[in-house]
């Protein structure tokens, strides 16, 4: 069960990454679709995961299958990063989100 945390985790974190570039407009829009057309890179994602919840990106760190499934997630295109994120636990989405809000910071 750690595991697939873990995994679900890796793959709030890509999605919060990609939050940050949310498009501007629709005020009725996913608050996803920024991390469905993200331009955050990986190391742009950890940095900010680092820096807003360093204890998640403690255990994100000790987990090779939740860095896979972020590179994954990151390497997708918009119709696989939103089937992702449909099956992402809400307790997630929270991450997700503070995530976005700052990656291109990084």
């Amino acid at each position: 069960m750690t595991k697939l945390s873990l995994a679900k985790m890796a793959a709030a974190v890509g999605g919060a990454a990609l939050a940050l570039t949310a498009a501007t407009g629709v005020a009725s829009a996913d608050p996803m679709d920024a991390a469905i057309n993200t331009t955050c890179t990986y190391p742009q994602v950890m940095a900010a995961l680092n820096a807003t919840d360093p204890a998640s990106a403690a255990r994100f760190n000790s987990s090779p299958m939740a860095q896979n499934m972020l590179n994954s997630f990151l390497n997708s295109g918009p119709e696989q990063r939103q089937q992702q994120l449909q099956s992402l636990p809400p307790k997630y989405a929270g991450i997700v989100e503070r995530v976005a809000a700052v990656c291109n910071n990084y």
